[in-house]
């Protein structure tokens, strides 16, 4: 079926979950969500798991956190 993950057009199993979708796209992208360093949202930017199953047609967007991890300090702090 078909899936957008960050306006790229993927063909994914029918049944895919989000971690699969965002998986094909890019195997960084999927870990950093896996990891927390990233989130996915819908077309609506409610957030959504990586779990969670998808239907034909759905857009999906990868965020990455500007965060630093582990409370890394900026220089500027």
């Amino acid at each position: 079926m078909r899936v957008f993950v960050n306006a790229v057009p993927l063909e994914v199993a029918k049944g895919a979950d989000v971690r699969a979708a965002v998986g094909a796209l890019d195997a960084e992208l999927a870990r950093k969500v896996a990891a927390g360093a990233a989130f996915v949202t819908d077309a609506r930017g409610i957030e959504v798991g990586p779990e969670a199953p998808l239907a034909e047609g759905s857009i999906l967007r990868v965020v990455v956190s500007a965060r630093r991890a582990g409370g890394e300090r900026d220089a500027d702090a």
